[in-house]
């Protein structure tokens, strides 16, 4: 028997209210588990900065429809000068930000011998990069108002283990762990407590995250999904509203004594790894099967 599935949508995991009057800002927070994080926020009371380098308006026109404050604008987390610009825009819309959620990221698989020099290179500035400077200009905006805050960033459980056939990933969200622990030495005497949420597989009908296969789609992510809970030891996967919760937690006065943690919510699958492990298969031989059953999968349902 699987672990029970959690409450319906809209359930509060918090007191209602709890985040009334403060701004919560969300990189990458148009679509997927960004966008289900945002709307956790906005359905406690928060103003929503959904900030992205294109996709905002799907994620603030979600809060709005569900009856909750949302502000758009464009950020490229790698460029520090946009980052602050977005900060300053966000502040003129909504007013201060009081919690930032670092949910940005880029990844795809291939292995590291094909991998190219500016395939790695953006993925890095993206999750690493963008994650230090939107924590960076956050915080010393927050020094200087000499007021507290909380950063959540969301990294992965592969960062702890290695990630084959997605090293520049892994090796970022691994760098985004040990950011959390030296930022939240350095800041908890301000009163900035920082995070990491390490999501597992977590299915969304718009962008799913990091966890799905190389040439997913929309046609066959419900036999991925049937094929991850035989490997997940909780018997399922992970719903969005589940980890909008957590971060809800984590960035509230209920845990204004938990800093620098990394958090795995995935049932338990990241350490099954040391337990109990399929054949090994070569990466690249790995990779090319992949590709070629979701091509001829493809080129099936296209004839049919």
């Amino acid at each position: 028997m699987p672990l029970s599935p959690p409450p319906p949508l809209g359930a509060h995991f918090l007191p209602s209210g709890a985040y009334g009057g403060r701004v919560v800002m969300v990189t990458g927070g148009g679509t997927g588990l960004g966008k289900s994080i945002a709307l956790e926020f906005a359905r406690l009371g928060a103003k929503v900065a959904i900030v992205s380098r294109s996709n905002f308006e799907a994620g603030v026109a979600a809060i709005k429809a569900d009856g909750g404050e949302a502000f758009g604008a464009a950020m490229d987390v790698r460029d520090p000068a946009s980052v602050a610009a977005c900060f300053d825009a966000v502040e003129a819309a909504l007013g201060p930000v009081d919690v930032l959620i670092n949910n940005a990221a880029g990844n795809f698989e291939v292995p590291a011998d094909r991998m190219s020099p500016n395939a790695w290179k953006t993925v890095v500035d993206i999750v690493l990069n963008g994650t230090f400077y939107c924590a960076r200009e956050f915080g010393l905006r927050r020094l200087k108002a000499g007021k507290g805050g909380a950063v959540l960033n969301v990294g992965a459980p592969y960062a702890a283990t290695g990630g084959p056939s997605t090293a520049h990933s892994a090796a970022a969200k691994a760098g985004v762990n040990n950011l959390t622990w030296s930022l939240a030495v350095e800041w908890a005497p301000d009163n900035i407590r920082i995070n990491t949420l390490a999501p597992g597989f977590y299915p969304e009908k718009d962008r799913s995250n990091h966890s799905v296969e190389a040439g997913s789609s929309a046609a066959n992510l419900d036999a991925q999904i049937a094929k991850r809970m035989q490997t997940i030891p909780g018997g399922r996967v992970g719903q969005a509203r589940e980890l909008g919760w957590l971060a809800t937690f984590l960035c509230s006065d209920y845990a204004n004594y938990l800093t620098g943690h990394v958090i795995v919510l995935d049932a338990a699958n990241w350490l099954r790894r040391w337990h109990s492990t399929a054949p090994f298969e070569p990466i690249r031989e790995s990779f090319d099967r992949r590709k070629r059953e979701a091509e001829e999968a493809a080129a099936a349902k296209g004839g049919s």
